[in-house]
């Protein structure tokens, strides 16, 4: 009788397509400004008793290890899968908004933070990813002839409006605004009717007046300060003003790392999350500026080529909806430190302080090189 020999297992073997068309450009890009906001944050907490010199920086850099961890399992796992997967996560996202009233951290005011023993989680970030996923879901067959219509868009209606509505209770303005203008820029890209746009163009301008009723009184202040600064110089304009006499401080080249004073002396408010573009602005100048902003104009182009080249109609709506979270996010804070909007409470994405931030970012870029480097595969 013939002794058998131990069966072998065949190793796990990767598509060298995959891997050879791996998107080198956009992983570089979000690892740079990833870097710059570890030190800008350092920066702009090293002479914070409260905080500690360094200790939010340090921080940041756990989350940017956690962060590369999540992209790299973002764009490892075939996008195809996150279809089947689309409801699965938004369900659990939805469940972590629904305990955010019982159980969520208040700070500033607001409900928004699920303490899970080491680190704090913000599901409404999360909530970004859900939107994409279950339109790129939904809206990934071709669409009625002349586009979509209001009536066929009413399960995407549907899915959107409890986790606006929850992230809008908290109150977080700034990531529903997010939410909904990536919401309708996906449904835009997907094909939707002209007719269909003017209605809800429409309906929106009529309902502004009901929306303000809604807001909270600072967020009205902000508003009217938005509008004039010197109302409330040293209230709810307070921000605004001190953000652009930071900026304008830069100048040219800018005061130098670590030299700014209206961080160093405690001026500028949310130095390191909501105006961390700021602290940027007056150490690097406008110089400097110009260099961060085409970081990103990179980034977003290239993303956009993403969309453009990608093999079916599921990856090029989920490659838009990453992008779109990363052009408006990005375009907001800027525009809101600079005075051109109201001040919302929008971190910058890859810079300004905060894990759930960091990590949604990271995990938005590593699908986009997902979907890149798998347009060759069949």
């Amino acid at each position: 009788m013939e002794e058998r020999l131990p069966s072998r297992k065949r190793p796990m073997r990767i598509d060298r397509r995959i891997a050879t068309h791996f998107d080198w450009s956009l992983f570089a890009l979000a690892m740079i400004l990833a870097l710059v906001g570890i030190l800008t944050i350092y920066s702009a907490t090293r002479d914070s008793i409260q905080e500690g010199s360094g200790i939010l920086a340090l921080r940041q850099l756990y989350w940017l290890v956690i962060a590369v961890g999540a992209m790299v399992v973002s764009f490892m796992v075939d996008y195809h899968r996150m279809n089947h997967l689309a409801y699965h996560f938004y369900a659990g996202v939805l469940f972590l908004l629904f305990l955010i009233p019982l159980f969520g951290l208040v700070s500033g005011g607001s409900q928004r933070w699920l303490y899970l023993g080491y680190f704090s989680l913000q599901p409404s970030e999360l909530g970004k990813l859900a939107i994409v996923l279950v339109l790129a879901r939904n809206l990934q067959f071709d669409e009625p002839t002349g586009g979509y219509c209001l009536k066929n868009l009413w399960l995407s209606f549907l899915l959107a409006t409890p986790i606006f509505s929850l992230i809008l209770l908290q109150p977080d303005l700034g990531t529903a605004i997010v939410i909904f203008i990536v919401f309708f820029s996906v449904v835009l890209i997907a094909g939707l009717h002209s007719g269909s746009f003017l209605r809800l163009a429409a309906v929106g301008i009529v309902l502004l007046p009901v929306g303000w009723q809604f807001l909270k009184a600072y967020q009205k202040k902000r508003i009217w300060t938005f509008l004039n600064p010197d109302l409330d110089p040293l209230g709810a304009g307070y921000h605004v003003i001190q953000s652009k006499i930071a900026i304008g401080s830069g100048r040219l080249l800018g005061k130098g790392y670590l030299e700014g004073t209206q961080n160093r002396l405690d001026f500028l408010p949310a130095q390191h999350t909501d105006f961390i573009f700021s602290v940027f602005a007056e150490e690097w100048g406008f110089v400097g500026c110009v260099i961060l902003l085409g970081l990103y104009l990179t980034l977003i182009l290239l993303s956009l080529r993403v969309v453009r080249r990608a093999r079916d109609r599921f990856g090029a709506l989920l490659a838009f909806g990453m992008t779109a979270i990363l052009f408006w996010q990005a375009t907001i804070s800027v525009a809101m430190v600079t005075g051109i909007l109201p001040v919302a409470g929008i971190p910058l994405p890859f810079l300004s302080y905060g894990g759930s931030s960091l990590v949604v970012t990271m995990v938005a870029v590593g699908v986009l090189i997902n979907v890149s480097m798998r347009r060759f595969t069949f």
